[in-house]
């Protein structure tokens, strides 16, 4: 992942937590984002931004420090990425990681050059200097390389801080100018002393304050909203899910009944989801939901639709047309709410902003199932206030303002729901099966206390029938395929390894307790090759 702006980004105004903020230059690393996130593991605020980031628009921000991210590119080459020059004329400190301190070393007059033998994986770090960047690093710890070019001289007023029995310049610093540089990710799990060495540039070196916290992000939140909407309406579609839910907590902390929270049912949720919903919402939280009955009108536009694709795409286009209509019923709203988390923003530049107010303006919805545009005359200013953290910041957030753990860390479901764990045509009757095998599952996973350790658990429903015998009778019912995974990000997953007692648990459940289903299945397929979800 990299920005690939044509422009410098507009850079976020500051507040009074990001006022400290350490500053990231993605040249096109796939960690800049973990970056970004052991940095707030320091509770210091941090962004990523372009390397095209001019030295001026960085002053206007006034960071404590800048990261330099690492990238696939040699700095030697034609077209690579570079920096402005005057970004060293800060006076901030820098660290430079793997790309970051090769451009560093270059562009301050040191030599770069493609290394006789690379250096990829788990390294050994021999510490040469154990102060200010390395202290409390232990010698020959283990850090995580991937290079093809090394350091071969360094500029006036650097020395060398560490090295590897590859890499004789593995950490480097000008400790006047407070420049730093490692050839290693210090940000990956696999570096035992990374996040030490992290800790010592954020708080030895930049200075910095651990300010950033759950509790300031939402008393600054709530003053933020306020300013900002004033005595105006806001409208949330309301999901029932970690980020709606946290959003709609924190915008009925700042503008009461101002705010209205739209559920839609499209009849795909998994059993006693809406009711619950609904009780949760309305007893313990005391907020108000709109709740818009839609099942059968979403249910009629996939009858005879079997293609994976063409019911995310009809539910999609429903999805918005229920939407324009009951918007309209409850409004006019001035405010859209919108659960955009920080990876939106790093990978999305599709930004339309109104020309009069300068404001962020919707053209497209980030429902309960991210289903696409709402129409162009449909015009809102949006208010995002989960637009600064990451995930997991968002579930601290809802833990740290009451949310019960079913919501917080609840599993990943798709938005259109059991609609694509049903294959092939959707039915009353396969939605009805496939709710009552999935309550079970979820039943049977929570009492048996793994279901934190699992990143999904849940049931399909194929189209198929098979023979069984029950009761000495011939049965001729649909298997119901059973799917729990392993995953840290749900880009890679593994089948995961349950006990067989209680896969053998919840056959018999399924079998027993559903009518229609005859036979149970477990998929070990890892992904890739397969997907996490079957369509």
């Amino acid at each position: 992942m990299t920005l690939q702006t044509e422009q410098p980004p507009k850079l976020s105004s500051t507040n009074r937590l990001d006022r400290q903020i350490i500053v990231i230059l993605d040249f096109g690393s796939q960690y800049s984002e973990l970056i970004a996130r052991r940095i707030r593991e320091t509770q210091v605020y941090s962004e990523v931004l372009s390397y095209r980031t001019t030295a001026d628009q960085l002053r206007q921000l006034d960071p404590k420090g800048i990261i330099f991210s690492g990238g696939p590119n040699s700095v030697y080459d034609e077209g690579a990425p570079h920096c402005d020059p005057a970004i060293w004329d800060l006076g901030v400190p820098v660290l430079g990681v793997c790309y970051g301190m090769q451009l560093m070393v270059q562009q301050l007059g040191g030599g770069v050059e493609r290394a006789e033998r690379g250096e990829y994986g788990k390294a050994s770090l021999q510490i040469d200097d154990p102060t200010d960047l390395l202290t409390n690093v232990e010698d020959g710890t283990t850090m995580w390389m991937s290079h093809g070019d090394s350091v071969t001289n360094l500029p006036e007023g650097f020395e060398l801080l560490a090295h590897t029995d590859n890499t004789p310049c593995a950490a480097v610093a000008d400790h006047q100018k407070k420049l730093y540089g490692v050839q290693f990710h210090p940000e990956v799990v696999h570096s035992v002393g990374g996040q030490a060495l992290i800790r010592n540039f954020v708080y030895h070196i930049c200075a910095c304050e651990p300010t950033w916290t759950t509790s300031a992000f939402v008393e600054e939140t709530v003053r933020e909203v306020r300013g900002k909407v004033g005595d105006k309406r806001v409208l949330l579609a309301l999901s029932g899910g970690v980020d709606s839910s946290t959003l709609a907590f924190l915008l009925h902390k700042a503008i009461g009944d101002q705010l209205t929270c739209m559920f839609i049912d499209q009849g795909f949720m998994r059993k006693g989801e809406p009711e619950r919903l609904l009780k949760l919402f309305q007893e313990q939280f005391h907020i108000p939901v709109e709740y818009v009955n839609a099942r059968e009108r979403f249910l009629q536009k996939l009858i005879g639709i079997t293609d994976p694709e063409e019911k995310r795409k009809r539910i999609g286009h429903e999805f918005i047309r229920v939407f324009e209509e009951e918007s309209r019923r409850l409004g006019p709203f001035d405010y859209l709410a919108q659960g955009t988390l920080y990876p939106d923003v790093i990978e999305s530049a599709d930004t339309n902003v109104d020309p009069q107010t300068g404001e962020r303006v919707a053209v497209k919805i980030k429902s309960h199932h991210n289903v696409g545009g709402l129409p162009k005359d449909l015009q809102f200013k949006l208010v995002e206030p989960l637009r600064k953290l990451f995930k997991d910041e968002v579930r601290k957030v809802g833990r740290s303002v009451g949310l019960p753990e079913e919501i917080v860390n609840r599993h990943p479901f798709p938005g259109p729901g059991l609609a694509i764990r049903i294959l092939g045509d959707i039915t009353e009757e396969r939605l009805e099966i496939l709710r009552d095998a999935d309550l079970i599952v979820r039943q049977e996973i929570n009492r048996s206390g793994i279901y934190h350790d699992l990143w999904q658990a849940f049931a399909v429903l194929l189209p198929i029938r098979s023979v069984g015998v029950m009761g000495d009778q011939r049965t001729y019912a649909y298997p119901i395929v059973l799917r729990f995974v392993s995953s840290e990000d749900g880009m890679t997953a593994d089948w995961a390894r349950v006990p067989y007692d209680l896969l053998e648990l919840i056959a018999n459940r399924i079998v027993n307790e559903v009518r229609g289903v005859n036979r149970v299945v477990y998929d070990i397929t890892s992904k890739p090759p397969g997907t996490i979800e079957w369509e």
